[in-house]
């Protein structure tokens, strides 16, 4: 009878390890993903004429992430050096990407589209990814874990 309840009791222990394991790859609700994009808030006087109908075009500040379609979401500005956004429906386990666009990044992107300077939930991101835009654009791929980690 010993040897029964050994085995019913290794059973059950590769059942529940199991249905962790399921739980953490298809986790059906999503992470909490904080944005933060480190620039100044109030637009350069040095900006070039050339890159004026840039600026016209980004507008505010904001972002386009793929989950919701690559949609303009304006970022907060925290004056007087950083925007924040922070999204409660980013899928778990998915690589996922978005672009942020800033009038005074129109100098080194004709679109505007950052390239430097982006955290996520205090990760700093490399641009690694293309979006698309005005084209492909540079953007940030990244996938969050069940438990809000980010990696690239």
């Amino acid at each position: 009878m010993p040897s029964k309840c050994i085995l019913c009791a290794v059973v059950l222990a590769a059942t529940l390890a199991s249905a962790g394991c399921d739980e953490e790859l298809a986790s059906p609700s999503p992470s909490r993903v904080s944005i933060i994009f480190v620039g100044p808030t109030a637009r350069r006087s040095d900006l070039p004429v050339s890159a004026q109908a840039c600026v016209a075009a980004v507008g505010v500040t904001h972002i386009h992430p793929s989950w919701r379609s690559f949609a303009a979401i304006p970022l907060q500005a925290v004056p007087p050096d950083r925007y924040e956004v922070t999204f409660e429906d980013v899928p778990r386990n998915v690589r996922v990407s978005f672009r942020v666009n800033d009038q005074n990044s129109c100098d080194e992107n004709p679109t505007g589209a950052v390239t430097r300077n982006v955290f996520a939930n205090g990760v700093r991101l490399m641009q690694n990814a293309t979006t698309p835009g005005n084209g492909e654009e540079p953007g940030y791929a990244l996938t969050v874990s069940a438990t809000g980690t980010v990696s690239q």
